[in-house]
């Protein structure tokens, strides 16, 4: 129709109104011809020609308002005009053809590109065998998009399918290696090869993109696949090998700090026991002495098996509404031998707010600070413990007048079996007390800092929160 009306306003212009050469006439329509082809397509750019052919012949060519010929040359002229206005069609229709292939190709890339992407965001293979599917079925709007892996024979699907692939033709196309397309059912099967070596299928049902995109999305699963699963052996091995040098840590750490109680434990019982030692007061300090180093050996044992049960998660703060003054009493009585040369200032307003903790393990975390405050200050050097609420979160510091931390000690100080360089030879310790206090306040869902100054002092404080 469309065409037609063409067709009439150029006869109606030039016959009745503007009166021009054959020649011009002839190039409008072959304007107008290349007009219809880009707007409409090929069926109704030949068919333009022929009306044109007709209507260039019966008005503009002698005699007019006939479709005789009288000039052969006006024969040559029809003809010419006929054979460019196909043409023409045709190399529009081409040029059409491939400009809307070019502009698919691009949307292709585009996709791919956002595919691409989202699948960088999970490292977990199950995680990314899940998502891959709804990505390409929503990025490409399939009716279905299914993923099969030949080593767990087991299918991924997108939310939308309904059945259209089935599992026996995934996994066909995975054992053969060959992509398999219908087009009738609009359907396409391609093996997923990773090396060479097929390791799976993907199937789209519902508008298919292109060859090369099937091709490009089943290159970009085989290889996120392969670095998921690269990633989780390197994670595993990484584990193991974590777990052999925590475990041989552990071990030294712990069998080099029990030496000195049992020698000092040994000697007293053999004083003892040889009957060499008369002195009723000698003997009663070599007592106080082995209780004493009893103890010790019993906390470095508990540390020993704390540790390994935050290793391995196995610490649950029973949360229960409590009031940091009470916790810290407690910490200071547990502390009383430690503590008997170093005077202890306490600032806590009365006005703090109970907060839900485990009292057991914040009484620990108070009890590992102090320890590590008193060990590594000279004596008769205060220690100062306060409390305040700074937003949603009570804020609790330990302070104390010690040589102080350097900063690359500070990034590594709450490490397990970490010591200080400056002071791992100077004051006994496993490294594992500050390693517990993390863990344990981390379990609060709260946080443990520390600020230093060397040969000014160190305050480590930790939060916890307030709701």
């Amino acid at each position: 129709m469309c065409a037609t009306a063409v067709i009439g306003c150029i006869v109606l212009i030039y016959f009745k109104w503007i009166h021009v050469n054959p020649t011009t006439v002839a190039l409008t329509f072959l304007l107008g011809i290349l007009f219809i082809a880009n707007r409409f397509g090929l069926r109704y750019s030949v068919y333009m020609s022929f009306l044109a052919a007709l209507a260039f012949n019966f008005f503009f060519l002698p005699p007019v308002e006939t479709l005789t010929i009288a000039d052969p040359q006006n024969w040559v002229a029809l003809l010419a005009f006929l054979t460019a206005g196909v043409l023409a069609s045709h190399l529009s229709e081409r040029i059409r053809r491939e400009v809307r292939a070019t502009d698919q190709r691009r949307r292709e890339v585009e996709r791919l590109y956002d595919f691409s992407q989202r699948i960088l965001t999970s490292d977990r293979l199950a995680d990314l065998l899940n998502a891959m599917p709804s990505h390409i079925a929503s990025l490409f709007q399939n009716e279905a998009a299914d993923i099969y892996l030949l080593e767990s024979d087991r299918v991924y699907r997108s939310p939308s399918d309904s059945g259209s692939i089935t599992t026996e033709e995934l996994r066909k196309v995975a054992n053969r290696g060959e992509i398999r397309c219908a087009g009738a059912k609009d359907l396409c099967i391609a093996p997923l090869l990773q090396g060479g070596r097929p390791i799976g299928a993907i199937g789209i049902a519902g508008n298919v993109p292109s060859r090369e995109t099937i091709d490009a999305l089943s290159g970009l699963i085989a290889l996120a696949v392969e670095r998921s699963i690269t990633g989780e052996h390197l994670a595993r091995t990484e584990a193991a090998q974590e777990s052999k040098r925590m475990r041989a840590a552990l071990l030294d750490s712990v069998t080099h700090e029990l030496r000195t109680p049992l020698r000092a434990i040994t000697e007293s019982v053999t004083n003892l026991t040889s009957g060499t030692i008369q002195d009723s007061a000698t003997k009663e300090e070599m007592l106080a002495m082995i209780e004493e180093q009893t103890a010790r050996m019993n906390r470095l044992i508990a540390q020993a098996v704390e540790v390994a049960q935050l290793d391995a998660q196995q610490i649950e703060p029973r949360l229960e509404p409590a009031q940091m003054k009470d916790v810290v009493q407690e910490a200071i009585a547990e502390c009383q031998a430690l503590l008997k040369k170093h005077p202890v200032d306490v600032r806590l307003p009365s006005t703090l707010p109970a907060v839900r903790m485990d009292l057991k393990l914040i009484q620990k975390v108070l009890r590992n600070l102090l320890e590590n405050a008193a060990k590594y200050s000279e004596d008769e050097e205060p220690i100062f413990i306060s409390a305040e609420v700074q937003g949603s979160l009570l804020v609790t510091s330990v302070a104390d007048r010690g040589s102080g931390i350097d900063d690359f000690d500070k990034s590594l100080i709450f490490d397990k079996f970490y010591r200080g360089q400056g002071q791992r030879y100077r004051v006994q310790g496993t490294g594992m007390g500050l390693a517990i206090v993390k863990a344990i306040v981390d379990a609060h869902g709260g946080k443990v800092e520390v600020t230093s100054q060397l040969g000014i002092g160190s305050v480590f404080s930790f939060s916890l929160p307030t709701t």
